[in-house]
């Protein structure tokens, strides 16, 4: 097994699972985080989501990153690549490439909450390319941050639109705690999806086939799982709805009766009235503009912006300063 750095392990994720959930379900307007719906089978449903014809986003960062890959190694010249969810690191084969013909990059450093997907990861990358050092770290990317290695110049990839996840304030959060993490001049790789008729995104977060809806209910499987509670999953139903005002997407799960639902672990009983609705996800889209100015809140000065040729999603270069 590879050796990987580890700041989080399962006591911790345990804790932060009681805690948000707790929390969430709590509230006056309930809500679940949505990196809870990624356990092993919420990750082969969310790979099964990213190939179905509805869900555009990873199919245009892919061509954007096939087509600006080059482009972004010659730029950046970095020595250090780092990537922030990294998962199986499928897209960022095509950073690796680039910057490994390019003749500066040394290190690959894959950032990951799932220490067996990273560990994966981490073997398949370092029998692919033999003369790169990686080292996988175990970790939250709203929480370890500072903990990241430094050597050479960095580029830090944080792809797939997953900034879109969190609410503004948090963005502000994790941009200016990643500008404190990195030199003045170590750039950022960062995929936004971008606003867009509401007619193309709804259907990639409401797809025929039921898949993101499977997925939305997962997190209640997950919650059974580990927290002994009895949700029963199938009478929830799978809501996505976009926000104009926020320009976001929302999915929520409703529950189709009003019911209690105990929690043994928390030692919790939570009501739903009939119709209740749970957040379980936000998923921002970007003007061009409005990140811009994100970025310059947080010290970062945007260097490139490229789309996919239909202009649904945008890989931004941005430069510490």
């Amino acid at each position: 097994m590879p050796d990987l750095e580890t700041y989080l392990d399962d006591a911790d994720l345990a804790r932060s699972l009681r805690a948000d959930v707790r929390t969430g379900l709590t509230a006056t307007a309930k809500w679940l985080p949505p990196k809870w719906f990624y356990d092993a089978r919420g990750s082969a449903l969310f790979e099964e989501i990213t190939r179905l014809p509805e869900y555009y986003p990873t199919r245009a960062e892919r061509a954007v990153l096939q087509a600006r890959a080059p482009e972004i190694a010659r730029i950046t010249a970095a020595k250090t690549l780092v990537e922030l969810g990294s998962g199986s690191s499928e897209k960022t084969r095509l950073l690796l490439d680039a910057l490994s013909a390019d003749g500066a990059l040394g290190t690959f450093i894959p950032l990951d909450v799932s220490a067996a997907a990273l560990s994966e990861a981490v073997a398949a990358l370092t029998a692919e390319y033999p003369g790169l050092t990686v080292r996988g770290i175990v970790g939250d990317f709203t929480r370890h941050l500072r903990l990241l290695p430094g050597g050479g110049t960095r580029l830090v990839a944080f792809l797939g639109g997953t900034i879109g996840n969190l609410l503004p304030a948090e963005r502000h959060e994790f941009l200016t705690t990643l500008r404190a993490a990195l030199d003045a001049g170590e750039w950022l790789l960062l995929g936004t999806d971008l606003v867009k008729d509401e007619s193309v995104l709804l259907p990639a977060y409401d797809d025929a086939a039921g898949v993101t809806a499977e997925f939305n209910r997962n997190v209640l499987r997950v919650v059974n799982r580990e927290l002994g509670a009895a949700f029963d999953v199938d009478t929830f139903d799978h809501v996505a709805r976009w926000d104009p005002t926020n320009e976001w997407i929302e999915m929520r799960l409703a529950a189709r009766t009003a019911m209690r639902v105990p929690i043994p672990e928390l030692d919790l009983v939570v009501d739903f009235a009939a119709g209740e609705q749970v957040r379980t996800e936000v998923s921002a889209k970007f003007r061009r503009e409005g990140l811009e100015r994100e970025l310059e809140g947080a010290n970062f000065t945007l260097r490139h912006w490229w789309t996919d040729p239909d202009g649904l999603f945008a890989v931004s270069l941005s430069q510490a300063r």
